[in-house]
């Protein structure tokens, strides 16, 4: 026996092969290693900051840890990110960025500007 719920909905397999079309025919792929590199570049006040360690990217994923031995800067770090109106995914004193992939150059900076903005509050406090 099989149940829709777990096992290939119609309507979700038809929305999955709707994106699929979109992927292909607006070129989402190719599109998505333009903006990682520009992102990249942008982001390079991030990856040079004197407490962040091991800036790191793949595809359109990026971290970054944070130098300090307080085990609390990764909540810090993410409750200032929000006040900034950005959702970051902290995990201890490591931090993760994924954009959307629509994200466009104004947002990237505003992504990059934040992401400083907030490092240093969670430092200062």
């Amino acid at each position: 026996m099989h149940s829709h719920s777990y096992s290939g909905n119609p309507l979700g397999c038809r929305a999955a092969l709707a994106v699929c079309d979109i992927f292909d025919h607006d070129g989402v792929l190719a599109n998505n290693w333009v903006k990682s590199a520009r992102l990249t570049d942008l982001a390079k006040p991030i990856a040079t900051h004197a407490r962040v360690r091991h800036f790191r990217n793949v595809g359109v994923i990026w971290a970054l840890d944070i130098d300090s031995a307080d085990p609390h800067i990764g909540r810090r770090f993410y409750q200032e990110a929000l006040h900034r109106g950005l959702l970051l995914r902290p995990l201890g004193r490591t931090v993760y960025f994924m954009p959307p992939y629509v994200i466009e150059e104004e947002h990237m900076r505003l992504l990059v500007d934040g992401t400083l903005s907030a490092l240093e509050a969670a430092l200062a406090s």
